[in-house]
């Protein structure tokens, strides 16, 4: 069962799983395969021929190229865009493949032909020009993006910051 938005437009040929859910003011384009659980939050652009795996999230305003893929139990931030060509506008697309159990923060660009691999995670407002190992963090201090701490580091901080004192700012 697809649970749909106001203003949502659907391409042709596309296939969604049980229990998802796309948001208000999303576009997706023809040839899209959508998993079991997957979540498209409101105004995003789906290109044509993009594969999204079960239990993936993509927060609003995203922006996913033709033919990218997106692996199980990814969750992509708000305000994200996922490109395919080096050389707009060429006739040779290269995109994006994020694959399972990734964490991508809000506001990041992932340029094309990137791969980032199994757990890996990508701090908010990220520029990504290179292939990101799996496991691995990276932030972008400058540009581009690089590693600064492995996936353990980043669960345990998590874990303190969800179990420390809650401050009202």
């Amino acid at each position: 069962m697809l649970q749909q938005g106001v203003g949502v437009v659907v391409g042709k040929n596309v296939q969604f799983g049980k229990n998802v859910a796309v948001w208000n003011y999303t576009v997706i384009q023809d040839n899209c395969m959508f998993g079991d659980n997957v979540v498209v939050g409101s105004f995003c652009d789906v290109g044509k021929d993009v594969h999204v795996g079960k239990n993936s999230v993509i927060q609003a305003h995203c922006t996913i190229s033709n033919q990218c893929k997106i692996g199980e139990n990814v969750f992509i931030g708000p305000n994200t865009t996922l490109l395919n060509d080096r050389f707009p506008h060429s006739s040779k697309l290269r995109p994006v493949i994020i694959c399972d159990k990734v964490v991508v923060g809000g506001g990041v660009i992932v340029m094309p032909d990137v791969i980032i691999k199994e757990g890996a995670v990508v701090a908010g407002a990220a520029v990504v020009t290179r292939d990101v190992e799996a496991g691995t963090v990276v932030k972008t201090p400058g540009l581009p993006a690089r590693p600064f701490m492995d996936r353990q580091e980043f669960d345990r901080k998590k874990l303190r910051y969800e179990t420390g004192p809650n401050k009202v700012h």
